[in-house]
């Protein structure tokens, strides 16, 4: 990683310690390594996620900040944009450019140098309150949403019932 994207995490970090988004607590996997963030959400108020407590990593590259960082919930997660695996799938964290398999997606849309983890965290919490079932990364919880919608909602209850006992 450059000087200055280890710079730029630290000092992002940093203003995330002091200046927290609400619902999201932020912290170092390991004291050692800049590159891998241990994340707390909260379920956002209102939504089928309130309540529940869902830990996260994000992992970033080696050339952030012109790549974006992946995330990956660790807690379980039943949601139509993240992957089964707990990888998170949204527009800002593909990287930079045209996507030829994704029409849909506008470059703007995509990960830019200038965004930085608020953005990221905050495009997480709204994917938790806005689910996109468009593009789904997980196909099953997609089509759940769109079709049963009561048993999509007692399984969102599940997962925010044991992330409260984790």
């Amino acid at each position: 990683m450059t000087d200055y994207g280890t710079e730029l995490l630290r000092r992002q970090l940093a203003d995330l310690c002091k200046n927290p988004i609400d619902l999201v607590s932020v912290g170092l996997a390991d004291d050692s390594n800049l590159y891998e963030w241990e994340i707390l959400i909260m379920g956002p108020d209102g939504t089928l996620f309130e309540g529940g407590f869902f830990k996260a990593r994000l992992t970033f590259p080696a050339d952030f900040p012109n790549m974006p960082p992946t995330m990956t919930f660790i807690s379980e997660m039943w949601h139509p944009n993240v992957y089964e695996d707990g990888k998170v799938c949204i527009s800002i964290l593909h990287p930079p450019g045209e996507d030829a398999m994704n029409s849909q997606e506008l470059a703007i849309e995509r990960w830019r140098p200038i965004l930085g983890v608020e953005q990221i965290l905050i495009s997480v919490i709204s994917m938790l309150s806005d689910p996109n079932d468009e593009s789904p990364a997980n196909l099953d919880a997609a089509v759940q949403w769109r079709n049963d919608r009561p048993a999509f909602k007692k399984k969102v209850r599940q997962i925010v019932r044991k992330s409260q006992e984790e």
